[in-house]
């Protein structure tokens, strides 16, 4: 079941986004991997969320906020049992249709380079690299920013 996060869910966010990240082998390591509940809570009540439950379950989340003229989206995580199932992909609309909603033209993220199965489901959502930046102390670009225009 689809369904919009409430900051009752954060403790469970947090800790799916928590493994979800640690899993990624990327340099510098995420951020996500420390994620708090209070954190997720605060996210929530600063923008929303989306996640998908199954019997009382979070296997999938996405945290938004409205930045820059668009809807962000961020923190998209799925447990690793649930991948493969496309509820990546239904979280994503789920984010566009409340972009739309709310009148704006655009959703836009970051992605880390190495995670190319990442970025290509971002494209395959109709996303498109916009820019490339490097994280603090890095001298080659680690990251990609990705826009999809509604």
């Amino acid at each position: 079941m689809l369904r919009a996060l409430t900051t009752a869910d954060a403790a469970a966010a947090a800790a799916l986004i928590r493994q979800s990240f640690a899993a990624q082998p990327v340099d510098p390591p995420p951020s996500a991997t420390g994620e708090t509940t209070q954190a997720i809570a605060a996210a929530l009540a600063n923008g929303g969320g989306f996640g998908v439950e199954q019997q009382g379950t979070l296997l999938a989340v996405v945290l938004w906020q409205q930045a820059e003229g668009g809807l962000y989206l961020g923190r998209l995580a799925v447990a690793a049992a649930a991948r493969g199932q496309g509820l990546a992909r239904r979280l994503i609309a789920a984010v566009e249709a409340e972009a739309r909603r709310r009148g704006l033209p655009r959703l836009h993220l970051k992605v880390r380079l190495p995670l190319l199965d990442n970025r290509r489901l971002f494209r395959a959502c109709g996303f498109s690299e916009t820019s490339f930046h490097a994280h603090p102390g890095y001298a080659e670009p680690t990251y990609a920013v990705m826009e999809k225009l509604l």
